[in-house]
């Protein structure tokens, strides 16, 4: 279904998109040819700074398939196939590995097969000026003048994709309408054919698919979706891709529409898996989605913001309501996985039901916040980033970001990974302190509380839903469940410790958060009994405040967490996520009461 969705959306989309046997490539570099075949100079088609200098994309032949064996693209390729002249780096390499020889004969076979393409073009193409002048060109075999053009260093240092061009002209060579022309495949009839998987018609089957290219982490020259390299992989004495039969067509389609949407904007980094997403027809969610969940750009911080905001107020609007949209859509997310891609999301639901889904995400997210939160938007990257070591994506499991996308998307319990991964980095850091303030990172930030507050939600809405009760989003004194009661009380135990000592640079947190949050009988009988030191010098010094806080602690204390029962020997684990939302909570509220 993948393939078939993919091959729909080139069919939708193709006069925008290359046609068959055609790519949208990168040539950083023209040889600039006069009509006689001439050499005049090297052109530079980059632009940009550092490392964001592009070359120019130009329609092309499509890339042959390569391997071990000498395959020439049409017209276009590196130094080594036009002139037959050796990559400086690799001839080294092979000068050290004793088989410079070797290489240079693969050169001359390299360079032959360039031509033997050029010579197979029909002869009225041939004849043209532009072909006519690069057969003359490389003919004649004296490539001097090349050699020593000033950018020829970088060319061939760069082992950079290169074609031709006649002087004057915008295009090189490779892209004139009747070079091109000759790659459409023949049409469907004949012999040696099969029925394709995707089209369900019968055509030339494919025995290799393009590569997919723009997947993060995969080979920069591309990989596969579908591709049988080893016999293990093959039945029925079938060979590559008759195991799977795709036709030319259809193959070139799907790859072509899943490279475009790679590099468009319809893509985001969820965890190691770069997704894609598209919709049956024309639809606003292609724009919409990526904003959603896509960290902000600097031009557009408040994208994440108006796109959350469109998704809540359309029925408001008077615009058709989004949620009654019953139009398809697709969501793909590719991981690296060695010569292959590997799926790690597939989601199609109707674009109603997935705004539905995304906007119950949000709502689950909603937290009280600290007015110093200026981005109170949640990308993915972000929540993701609350949860990771160090702070640095790489580090999260790598089928954590496509889980949680797959929950989002689909309205269910987020992986019970992520909760773990959040108390993880909370006990972790609940000591640190800033390097150069000297003062404590806050170790449960507003995208960690968020995060964690959802999952519960989301958790209780799917597991227990008639037995226990949802988090709100702010402080909640009716909720009597023994974990959410244990954090609010640590947090009282903390400002009162403050209280008692202002300027304090190290409280009960630093030391026994970990341990109050999982194992509550072996902390709390000490905490409550040094409190009752902080809570005589509160009475001595700050009277008023002194009874608010004991106040405070005996509401909290009188369902019994402090009484006949006792403290509870340890926490579930989403018990100690309620104990993190009940000291975020009670902290929160502290903030803004005049205490």
């Amino acid at each position: 279904m993948i393939l078939q969705s993919l091959n729909d959306y080139y069919e939708r989309k193709r006069n925008s998109l290359p046609g068959f046997g055609i790519e949208l490539k990168e040539l950083p570099f023209l040889l600039v040819l006069k009509s006689d075949g001439t050499f005049l100079h090297i052109q530079d088609t980059r632009q940009g700074e550092g490392k964001l200098r592009r070359g120019r994309s130009f329609l092309v032949p499509q890339a042959v398939k390569k391997s071990v064996n000498v395959a020439a693209n049409l017209l276009w390729g590196n130094s080594e196939y036009i002139l037959g002249l050796p990559d400086p780096k690799k001839l080294v390499e092979q000068r050290q590995k004793g088989k410079e020889k070797h290489y240079r004969e693969r050169l001359v076979q390299m360079c032959t097969e360039f031509r033997a393409e050029i010579a197979r073009l029909p002869d009225d193409v041939r004849a043209g000026a532009g072909v006519s002048a690069v057969f003359t060109f490389l003919s004649r075999g004296d490539f001097a003048a090349v050699l020593a053009d000033p950018l020829w260093p970088q060319l061939s240092a760069d082992g950079a994709n290169v074609s031709l061009k006649l002087a004057g002209e915008e295009r090189p060579v490779c892209s004139d309408p009747g070079v091109l022309s000759v790659t459409e495949p023949a049409a469907p009839g004949g012999n040696g054919q099969d029925l394709c998987l995707i089209t369900g018609r019968s055509d030339v089957i494919a025995r290799l698919h393009p590569p997919i290219k723009g997947v993060w982490g995969s080979q920069t020259s591309g990989a596969n979706i579908v591709s049988f390299n080893l016999p293990a992989f093959c039945s029925y004495g079938r060979q590559k891709g008759a195991n799977a039969p795709v036709s030319k067509r259809a193959a070139f389609a799907y790859t072509t529409a899943l490279n475009h949407l790679l590099s468009s904007k319809q893509r985001m980094q969820v965890g190691d898996a770069s997704t894609v997403f598209w919709a049956a027809s024309e639809n606003r969610m292609e724009s919409l989605l990526a904003k959603l969940f896509a960290e902000p750009s600097e031009n557009d911080p408040d994208q994440g913001v108006n796109a959350v905001k469109e998704l809540f107020d359309a029925p408001k609007a008077g615009t058709p309501a989004i949620y009654d949209d019953g139009t398809r859509f697709f969501v793909l997310g590719l991981a690296p996985n060695a010569a292959r891609i590997a799926v790690r999301v597939w989601h199609v639901a109707t674009v109603g039901a997935l705004a539905g889904s995304i906007r119950q995400h949000f709502v689950d997210l909603d937290i009280v916040r600290a007015s110093y939160v200026e981005r109170p938007f949640l990308s993915l990257k972000a929540l993701l980033l609350a949860v990771s070591p160090l702070g640095e994506l790489e580090k999260l499991p790598p089928n954590l970001g496509g889980d949680f996308m797959k929950a989002i998307l689909a309205g269910t319990p987020y992986p019970q990974t992520l909760l773990q991964a959040a108390l993880r980095r909370i006990h972790a850091e609940q000591a640190k302190k800033d390097s150069k303030t000297g003062k404590h990172r806050d170790h449960v930030p507003y995208a960690r509380a968020a995060l964690i507050k959802a999952w519960l939600n989301r958790h209780v809405r799917n597991a227990n839903p008639n037995t226990e009760r949802e988090i709100n989003m702010a402080l909640d004194e009716n909720n009597t469940n023994t974990g959410y009661r244990l954090g609010r009380l640590f947090a009282v135990l903390e400002r009162v410790q403050e209280d008692a000592n202002p300027g304090l640079n190290t409280t009960i947190r630093d030391s026994y958060f970990g341990s109050a949050s999982s194992t509550p009988s072996a902390v709390f009988p000490t905490l409550m009994r040094r409190n009752q030191h902080h809570m005589t010098k509160l009475r001595k010094e700050k009277p008023g405040l002194y009874v608010n806080r004991d106040k405070l602690i005996q509401a909290i204390c009188n369902d019994g967490i402090d009484g006949d029962r006792g403290f509870d020997t340890t926490l579930s684990l989403e018990n100690q996520g309620r104990f993190v939302i009940g000291y975020y909570h009670q902290r929160q509220d502290f903030f803004k009461t005049v205490s």
